[in-house]
């Protein structure tokens, strides 16, 4: 499912294992955006994270491997 745009604090879960996982950073490095994710349930210090990067499409912005979870439209 796409969304406008990643934003900060949206939950996504993976496809691979079902988890959920939170966006803590979102940034570019030249012509690409990327999205650092951690695993929702676990507290921050503690929390390995993932690195993906964002795809974007004329229905807007989504992490491949990943669905977005929160209701609404952002």
């Amino acid at each position: 499912m796409a969304v406008s745009s990643i934003q900060l604090g949206q939950v996504w879960r993976s496809d691979a294992d079902g988890q959920d996982y939170l966006v803590t950073k979102v940034y570019s490095e030249v012509f690409s955006q990327f999205a650092i994710l951690r695993p929702a349930g676990i507290t921050a210090p503690d929390a390995p994270t993932v690195r993906v990067k964002v795809t974007k499409g004329p229905e807007g912005a989504t992490l491949p491997g990943y669905a977005f979870t929160q209701e609404g439209s952002f």
